[in-house]
């Protein structure tokens, strides 16, 4: 029968266990993936207008798109004109963000101002339309 030998001390450790290590680094990798803030893109290509003059807005905002068949979309699914005031007040709640708009370059213009309209009837702090620079 064999028998476990226990370190005394002459003898030394020949090999560092790094399997606790290599666990801490996944978990800590999964945590920092897990807490990361994601960009919630529209869900639809629009052609956007050129513009001269464009700044950089802010990372956290709430961002609408507009298509030229004059559908509104956010987050993937289309809420329609009735939806924008409620999404925007709901995510306005804790914090008021600045929505964007990234409007189609052939979508509806009355569309266009009734959206605005709606954001900023949803209490949003900004509203803004995007473009692409020139």
């Amino acid at each position: 029968m064999k028998s476990r030998k226990s370190l005394g001390d002459s003898e030394e450790l020949k090999e560092i266990n790094i399997s606790p290590l290599i666990d801490m680094v996944f978990i800590l990798l999964i945590f920092f993936i897990v807490t990361t803030v994601f960009v919630e893109e529209p869900g639809v290509e629009v052609q956007k207008p050129k513009a001269a003059s464009i700044k950089d807005l802010e990372k956290n905002s709430i961002l609408i798109a507009i298509t030229a068949k004059g559908e509104i979309v956010f987050g993937g699914g289309q809420i329609g004109i009735g939806g924008i005031r409620p999404t925007v007040r709901r995510l306005c709640a804790q914090e008021k963000l600045p929505v964007i708009l990234q409007v189609d370059e052939s979508a509806p213009g009355a569309l266009v101002v009734r959206a605005i309209d709606e954001a900023k009837l949803g209490k949003a702090r900004a509203v803004f339309i995007s473009a692409n620079p020139i």
